[in-house]
């Protein structure tokens, strides 16, 4: 706890020293200024002495508040009155440099002593990760008001901020993430499906390859087999963490890695998911598999998932695509959707990606999705040219629109189906590809 001299203690300086000042030619005022100031002193002495016996109020708060980026939130503080301390306090926080405060400060009213009071801290964080650094301060006067109190409490908490998902929300159509709810659309299942359901008496039309020829023999009449059609599929998220996930892109007016895109379109994407019903995981590398979360259902899982992104940050490290391709094909048995995050404009990247991406598209259904840079367009096409610097962007960026055609022209006769996403609508279009997927029943 620390002390700073109040504003009546400098008003009696002050006094003091006005009346030294005034008084000092005559020697025979000499002691009244004197008397003053060792009256002053005695005064501030005991004033501090019985402020010190003081204890500040308890502060205490929840272990783990939660926060989406760039989104207003509130703290909630709980303060235990002491006794002793003044009616009047005035309560700071002390929060980490990515979080905005609403105020510098707030002036409270303290109640009876062991009673508590609810503070509601307003913020807005500005980046995503965990966050402990967490101070609560107070101030309050002396008995005599002579002094200012001042006690800082580091608060045991964690602060947990998560990608927004608010502004990709709003772009997706009802039917997208409420499932049999108002202003839902159900998709049509087209084919027979291919999990087995039933056997049942054969019925004339019925083709010869669904006829089961040993409970025929064994019944003495003909017996057809009844499928249904496959409802549940299996999707994993892949995201790529490594150095080429921290190139720079620009968002709502605001320069960010290009992996806080990657974060938030796969968080709508396993919400779909989990909306749908199908079972959902994540993965997440640079040199090889950094996160591996299997497949499950349900919120809690969606949780989990959400955990595991939370502090998530770029590697700087070059992904190893023979161990990721590895990994993912012992740790997935079953066949799956595996969405990938990534950016491939590394030629050596890309040149590994398509060189084991035979052998992941054997067993599952790969979809390739990469982030579109803005300059990255065909040549005749945006705005007009106005300088010759302008010339060489519109070229650089036809120059790398042909080498992603042709990295989509090489996965194409693999089974991956490689695509250029725009960035207002990523979040929305990686759910249009689920959405087709599972409405073909490809997997």
């Amino acid at each position: 706890m620390r002390f700073v001299p109040g504003r009546n203690l400098l008003f009696g300086w002050a006094l003091v020293a006005l009346l030294a000042s005034g008084l000092g030619p005559w020697r025979q005022f000499t002691m009244v200024w004197v008397c003053g100031l060792v009256v002053l002193l005695i005064v501030a002495l005991w004033d501090l002495l019985s402020a010190k016996r003081v204890q500040p109020n308890h502060v205490r708060c929840a272990d783990i508040f939660r926060f989406s980026k760039d989104r207003a939130g509130s703290l909630e503080i709980v303060l235990e009155a002491s006794p002793g301390v003044g009616a009047n306090v005035r309560f700071a926080l002390a929060l980490p440099p990515a979080f905005e405060n609403a105020q510098e400060e707030q002036a409270i009213a303290v109640p009876e002593p062991g009673k508590t009071i609810r503070i509601y801290w307003q913020t807005t964080p500005r980046r995503r990760g965990r966050f402990s650094d967490l101070i609560a301060c107070q101030s309050w006067e002396s008995p005599m008001r002579l002094w200012e109190m001042r006690s800082r409490q580091p608060l045991a908490c964690e602060l947990r901020v998560y990608p927004n998902l608010f502004a990709d929300r709003r772009q997706l159509a009802a039917q997208f993430l409420a499932r049999n709810q108002s202003g839902a659309k159900r998709q049509r299942i087209v084919g027979r499906g291919r999990d087995f359901e039933k056997l049942r008496d054969y019925f004339p039309g019925d083709s010869f390859d669904e006829v089961h020829w040993k409970a025929t023999a064994k019944r003495g009449r003909p017996i057809t087999k009844v499928f249904q059609a496959e409802r549940t599929q299996e999707i994993y998220v892949v995201i790529d963490a490594s150095r080429l996930s921290a190139r720079p892109v620009t968002h709502d007016g605001r320069s960010q890695p290009v992996l806080e895109r990657y974060l938030t379109s796969a968080l709508i994407l396993l919400l779909a998911a989990q909306s749908q019903g199908d079972r959902f995981g994540l993965v997440v590398y640079d040199q090889g598999i950094r996160t591996y979360l299997k497949s499950g259902y349900g919120a809690g899982h969606y949780g989990a998932c959400r955990e595991a992104l939370c502090a998530l940050q770029p590697n700087d490290g070059t992904p190893d695509m023979a161990e990721v391709v590895r990994a993912l094909r012992m740790r997935i048995r079953g066949r799956a959707l595996l969405v990938f995050l990534t950016d491939l404009t590394d030629p050596i990247v890309a040149e590994d990606f398509v060189k084991h991406a035979r052998l992941l598209s054997r067993q599952h259904l790969v979809l390739l999705n990469q982030l579109r840079a803005p300059d990255v367009a065909p040549l005749f096409s945006g705005n007009d040219v106005h300088s010759v610097g302008e010339i060489y962007e519109k070229l650089a960026g036809n120059a790398r629109w042909v080498e992603a055609q042709a990295l989509a022209q090489k996965l194409s006769p693999l089974g991956v189906k490689a695509m250029l996403l725009e960035d207002a609508t990523l979040s929305a279009q990686l759910v249009s590809q689920y959405l087709a997927v599972k409405q073909r029943q490809a997997l």
